[in-house]
C-alpha cells in the first residue's frame, strides 16, 4: 500500500496502482475509469431481482459504491483471499447483509452455469499484477459473461488501451456480444471502458438520454453528462440512438 493526499492506494507487488480509496469519503470513485464503470446507469436502473456482479475486487472502489449508493445485491468475484483480507483490514471493506464475496476464479465463475441469467449488471476488473493486461479475455470467458446477464443487461469491461491484447479484447466482446458494444476514448492512465448489451435492442431520443445523464448527476454525484459526450453515439434516420 501508499498513501499520498489523503488517498490510500493498493499495489500488487509493483509501482503499479491497483485500486484506490480517499480515506475521508470511502465511498468516493477516485479514477476516472472507476467512475466510467458505472455508466450502465444511463441505461438501467439498479436491479431489484438480480444483483449487480463486479469481477475482480482491487481495492474494492466499485464494491464499496454500489452497496452505498444502490439498494441491490452486489457480487464480488476475487480469486485470491489476500486481497479480500487486506480491503477489509485497510480499505474499509465490511460485512454487509446485501454483498456476497465469492473466492473463486473469474471465468470458472461465468462459465458455471449456476451463476447464468443471475446478474443485470457485470462489470469486469481484471488487471494482471502490472495493473495493464486483463487476465480473463478469450471469446469462452465473454460468452459466459453474457450468460451471466441472461435476456437483459449490460457488461462493462476495463481494458487498457496500449497492451498488446487489446484488439483481440475487442475481437472477442463483439462476437460474444453480436457487435451491441460502445466505447469511451482512453482516459488519461490508458483505461478504456466497454459497455455491451444484452436483450433487446435499445432505441433512445437523445433528449430522454441526456435527461437520464442528469438525473444520474444528481442521484450519484458521477459526471454522466459528459459520457455521453465521451460516447459519441450519433443518432439514426430516425432521430433514435440505438444500442
Amino acid at each position: 500500500m501508499s498513501e499520498q493526499d489523503g488517498i490510500r492506494y493498493l499495489h500488487f507487488d509493483s509501482v503499479w496502482m491497483q485500486g484506490a480509496m480517499q480515506v475521508s469519503k470511502p465511498s468516493r470513485l477516485v479514477f476516472e475509469y472507476t467512475e466510467q464503470m458505472m455508466a450502465w446507469l444511463l441505461f438501467l436502473s439498479p436491479p431489484k431481482d438480480k444483483s449487480i456482479g463486479i469481477l475482480g475486487l482491487g481495492a474494492g472502489a466499485l464494491t464499496r459504491f454500489c452497496l452505498r449508493h444502490t439498494q441491490s445485491q452486489v457480487i464480488t468475484v476475487e480469486w485470491n483471499p489476500m486481497v479480500t483480507a487486506i480491503c477489509q483490514s485497510y480499505f474499509r471493506l465490511g460485512h454487509h447483509k446485501r454483498h456476497s464475496m465469492i473466492h473463486e476464479d473469474a471465468h470458472e465463475w461465468v462459465t458455471d452455469p449456476l451463476n447464468h441469467d443471475s446478474c443485470s449488471v457485470l462489470m469486469v476488473d481484471l488487471y494482471d499484477y502490472t495493473a495493464q493486461g486483463p487476465v480473463c479475455n478469450s471469446l469462452v470467458f465473454y460468452q459466459g459473461c453474457h450468460r451471466v446477464l441472461g435476456d437483459l443487461g449490460i457488461a462493462v469491461i476495463n481494458l487498457f488501451g496500449h497492451h498488446p491484447s487489446f484488439h483481440s479484447n475487442i475481437r472477442n466482446i463483439n462476437k460474444a456480444f453480436a457487435n451491441r458494444v460502445i466505447m469511451f476514448p482512453e482516459t488519461e492512465d490508458g483505461n478504456r471502458i466497454i459497455l455491451a448489451f444484452t436483450g433487446p435492442a435499445l432505441e433512445i431520443e437523445a433528449e430522454v438520454l441526456a435527461a437520464r445523464a442528469v438525473d444520474v448527476e444528481r442521484r450519484y454525484g458521477l459526471p454522466a453528462t459528459k459520457w455521453i459526450q465521451a460516447l459519441s453515439v450519433e443518432p439514426q434516420a430516425d432521430g433514435l440512438l440505438k444500442f
